[in-house]
Order: structure tokens, then sequence, then C-alpha cells
């Protein structure tokens, strides 16, 4: 399978770019996908450098790079410093990590990532969990449900979507795409796809615990950065971009940093811009999907 039609890599000339400084450096690809950063990334790559590439989606094999240079990781980026201590690496020059779902997930109808589709509601990134869009529809209480649609979809009916959800799954368990749908198709036709947009990525981040996990790689990358190494993420919603945003300036998810006398506090990365990154008009008309892109960098300190 090719890589072009796996996934477009989002901002890839300006993504790696930022990220590599050092020729001979160790980096880390934490969304292999498609390969196209991964491979990006060993263009600017001496002999001596060495990358180390995430991905948790057994498609991704398909897309294997023959570099002796390369290594595949097939693990969640969330265990990203114990695979690397594995490895021997406990020091990286960069991380990149472009977040959301590839081109390829969105376009095979039997995961059941876009409403493009008919499929089963399933949304795993790794087919090996048990946990699906159809269990969490199905067997979540109905407050439950309502937490996930207005936490990670940010739904100003996700009460009332869950009410309906459970009435619904009384006479019938939700199994597939159009189910789900009908249940809505109540929703004006100018707000459907932003809707049901927001509901499938509530539901895709609660299946796959995105934001625990990106949490957990945020804080690790800082960890495992050597000072001046960069981290570069790619986000495609505001949950993660200001989860991003918020890490890179102040090393905190919640709450405000302690400062000293001075007013300064002690951060792990320090950005490189203040304004974010986004794709340029070119691009998104090349590849519709760049639109919601965001890039953030930061420098270990």
């Amino acid at each position: 399978m090719k890589m072009t039609t796996y996934h477009n890599p989002v901002l890839l000339n300006e993504s790696v770019d930022a990220l590599v400084e050092n020729p001979d450096g160790i980096y880390v690809d934490c969304t292999f996908g498609g390969g196209g950063h991964s491979r990006e990334i060993l263009e600017h790559l001496s002999e001596k450098g060495r990358l180390f590439s995430f991905d948790q989606d057994e498609d991704a094999k398909n897309n294997l790079i023959e570099d002796k240079r390369f290594e595949l990781i097939m693990q969640n980026f969330r265990f990203l410093k114990n695979n690397l201590r594995y490895q021997g690496i406990k020091k990286v020059s960069g991380i990149i990590a472009d977040l959301g779902v590839s081109s390829h997930q969105f376009d095979t109808p039997e995961r059941g990532f876009s409403i493009r589709f008919d499929g089963n509601l399933d949304m795993r990134m790794n087919q090996n969990q048990k946990l699906t869009a159809a269990k969490i529809l199905n067997e979540y209480e109905e407050s439950a449900l309502a937490d996930v649609f207005y936490n990670y979809g940010e739904l100003r009916s996700a009460r009332r979507m869950a009410r309906e959800v459970v009435s619904e799954r009384k006479n019938q368990p939700f199994e597939t795409i159009e189910q789900l749908k009908k249940l809505f198709s109540y929703i004006p036709k100018n707000k459907e796809n932003k809707i049901l947009a927001q509901l499938f990525q509530s539901l895709r981040i609660e299946v796959n615990e995105e934001m625990a996990a990106l949490r957990e790689l945020l804080v690790q990358c800082g960890e495992v950065i050597a000072p001046g190494g960069k981290l570069v993420v790619i986000s495609y919603h505001s949950l993660e971009d200001r989860l991003v945003k918020r890490y890179m300036k102040t090393g905190l998810f919640e709450g405000e940093p302690e400062k000293d006398i001075y007013g300064n506090w002690d951060a792990p990365f320090v950005p490189v811009q203040s304004k974010v990154i986004v794709p340029t008009e070119e691009e998104i008309e090349r590849n519709p999907r760049a639109r919601s892109a965001k890039m953030r960098v930061a420098v270990k300190s």
C-alpha cells in the first residue's frame, strides 16, 4: 500500500524542518500511520541518525520503511518512555506527533470513523482492545454518555442526545452508523454534518482514551527530549490544541504555575512561536482535511 493512498501528511515540510536540527540525532514519530512524516525525517538524517516510530493500528505495518536507521514500535504513544528504554534510549533529539485519525482510517468504512459511510460503530485505533463506540452507546449510563458528548464533543444538547440514545437502545441495541444517524435525523440539514462530526469525535476520543494518552505523552516528552531538542505537535480540534498550548507554555494541564519573586516559573518547554502554525490555502486546496490542523513547536529548556 502506498503512503499517498493511506494518508496525506499535513504540514509536512514545516513540521520536519522545525523538528530536525541535528542530522545525527535520535528522533521519534509518535504517529507513524502512512509513514509520511517518518520518510521525510529520514531524508533529513545522516547515516548516524535514528528514527523510532509508534503506531497502535496494525494496518500501519503495511507502510513499513526498509531503512536500517528506522524502527517501528507497535504501541500506543502513551507508552513512549518505557519502549524507548527497552531500546536502550534515554534521551532523544526531538519528537513529533500528528494527532487524530488518518485518511486511511476515515476512508475504511468498517472502521466506523466516518459519518460518510455505513459500517459498524467501532472507532478503535487499536483493534485488539474491547471498548468500541457501540459498547459505549449501549452500556454507558445516561449521565456518563452526556459527559462524553459534552466534554469531548462540546455538544450543547449533550443531555438531550444522551437521553435519546438510552431510550432508543431499549428497542434495539446500536450496531451501525446508519442507526445512530437515523436517531438524529431531525437535526437541520445545515447543521447535521457539524453536529454528527462532534458526536463522532466524542465517541472516538472516549473509545481510544485520546485525551488521557495525550497528557501522558506530553509529560513523557518533557522527560525524554534532551535540552535544546524540539517537540512538534499537530492537532485537529480545540480540545487537543488547548492542552498542547497550555503544557508547552506552563508544563501544566490545570492550575497556575508557581512563580518565583521575579515572576518566572520552571517549565519543561519554551514555545518557539507565539502564534499557532496553520496550513496554507494551497495545502488546504490539495488536502481539505488539513483545514483544521494547528501546529505548535516548543524547545526543551
